[in-house]
C-alpha cells in the first residue's frame, strides 16, 4: 500500500509539512509506503476549462508546463492521498486550489480516477479559517468518490512561525490519530 502526500505550502518544510509528517509516520509504522511532495516554489496555474482532458482521455491535464501531471500520476498510483495546506485568507493556497481544479477535472474526464482511494486533508493555521480550508479539500475528495477517515478533531494544527505547530499537543495527537485511522481504513478496503 502507498500514500502520497502533497503539501501546498509556500514554505518548504514548514508547519504544514511537519503536520503531514506526523500522519505519514503512523502510516509507515504499519508498513505503508509514503511520499511527500512539496509544491513550494512551483508555479501552478488553475484549470483553463479547455476540456482537452475530456477529448484526449489520457489521464493528464493538457497544460504540461508544471508539476500537476506528475502529481496526478502519483495520486493515481497511490491507495491514499493526503492534501495539506496552510490557510491564507481563510482558504487553501492558490497552488493547492490549482492542483485540485486540474487533477479533479482530469480525474472526472477519465472515469473518476481517484474513486475509492482514501483521502485526508491536513491544515496548518495561525488562527481562523481552518474549517473552510478543511472543507475545500474534503469537497474535492467527496466529488472524486474518495473515502475520508475521521480523527479525534478536525485535521488541523495551530502555529505561525515554522515549528510552532510542534507545541500544539492536540493538533499533533489529531495527526497521529488520523494516520492510525487512515492506515486502519486502508487495510480494510485495499485489496
Amino acid at each position: 500500500m502507498r500514500v502520497v502526500a502533497i503539501n501546498g505550502s509556500a514554505r518548504k518544510q514548514g508547519n504544514t509539512a511537519i503536520l503531514i509528517k506526523y500522519v505519514l509516520s503512523e502510516l509507515e509504522k504499519v508498513g505503508i509506503e509514503t511520499e511527500l511532495i512539496e509544491l513550494s516554489g512551483e508555479k501552478i496555474q488553475g484549470c483553463t476549462a479547455c476540456y482537452k482532458c475530456f477529448d484526449k482521455k489520457d489521464g493528464h491535464c493538457a497544460v504540461k508546463s508544471d508539476i500537476v501531471n506528475d502529481c496526478i500520476d502519483k495520486m493515481v498510483e497511490a491507495d491514499g492521498i493526503i492534501l495539506g495546506s496552510p490557510i491564507y485568507f481563510a482558504d487553501i493556497t492558490a497552488e493547492m486550489k490549482a492542483l485540485i481544479e486540474r487533477s479533479g477535472m482530469t480525474a472526472l474526464a477519465n472515469g473518476s480516477m481517484f474513486k475509492r482511494k482514501v483521502g485526508a486533508a491536513v491544515i496548518a493555521v495561525r488562527r481562523g479559517g481552518a474549517i473552510h480550508g478543511f472543507d475545500s479539500i474534503n469537497h474535492f475528495f467527496h466529488i472524486s468518490q474518495m473515502i475520508v477517515p475521521g480523527s479525534s478533531y478536525w485535521n488541523m494544527g495551530l502555529g505561525r512561525q515554522i515549528g510552532d505547530v510542534q507545541t500544539d499537543e492536540e493538533g499533533i495527537r489529531t495527526m497521529k490519530n488520523l494516520g492510525e485511522n487512515m492506515a486502519w481504513l486502508m487495510k480494510k478496503i485495499v485489496v
